[in-house]
């Protein structure tokens, strides 16, 4: 792939003792893995948190008996993985189980990405994650970049990438904070309404805009 030439590129600082940390995310159907990829290629690391905690929950034994507890000896098969079709079934109604379960994984999450980010070079560095706003992440953060799209885009991307229905896609986003309580958190917004191109390049001069 051609690397980006753009006018709006700045020259890279100096590596910093310590990067700045910016938050990425973004609801479903909005772009967020696509931009963190994007991110990635202009030279910039991504810790996707969301993927890590999937690591995580089959790692470490602690967090293996406090699920157990909360949600019962099914929540990992019988090989003895996680089994995120169950757990997702249980809290997904049940927001008080799904808080208890946040409140388990996240604190190894965030362990594990503090290890992360001491092994980086670069002057800055992306915590790619669903709940940024939700779990107050993003005051932890340099900055918080939210990826958006309107509602009937993000719909029609989950119905045609997963195969659900209409319903289910609004199902799922109704249990997710408002777009409009996240853009008014948010230090810079993508939006994703048109096509890859157009969101490379707004993502690029979000990204080198940030000093």
């Amino acid at each position: 792939m051609e690397e980006l030439h753009s006018e709006t590129q700045k020259a890279e600082p100096e590596p910093l003792s310590s990067p700045k940390i910016i938050g990425l995310t973004g609801g479903i159907g909005s772009g967020k893995t696509t931009v963190a990829r994007f991110i990635e290629e202009f030279g910039f690391p991504v810790y996707y948190s969301d993927e890590r905690a999937k690591d995580i929950v089959n790692e470490n034994e602690e967090l293996r008996i406090k699920i157990k507890e909360l949600l019962g000896e099914e929540s990992y098969n019988e090989n003895g993985f996680y089994n995120r079709k169950f757990v997702s079934e249980k809290v997904f109604s049940n927001m008080d189980l799904l808080q208890q379960l946040n409140e388990i994984i996240h604190p190894a999450v965030r362990i594990d990405f503090e290890n992360w980010v001491k092994k980086q070079t670069k002057y800055l560095v992306f915590k790619e994650t669903a709940l940024l706003f939700e779990l107050k992440l993003h005051r932890e953060c340099y900055k918080s970049v939210l990826v958006t799209a309107e509602d009937n885009i993000r719909i029609k991307r989950v119905m045609d990438r997963d195969g659900k229905t209409y319903r289910e896609v609004q199902a799922v986003m109704e249990r997710q904070m408002p777009e409009k309580d996240k853009i008014k958190l948010a230090d810079c917004i993508i939006y994703n309404n048109t096509n890859l191109e157009d969101l490379k390049d707004h993502t690029e001069k979000i990204i080198f805009d940030i000093e």
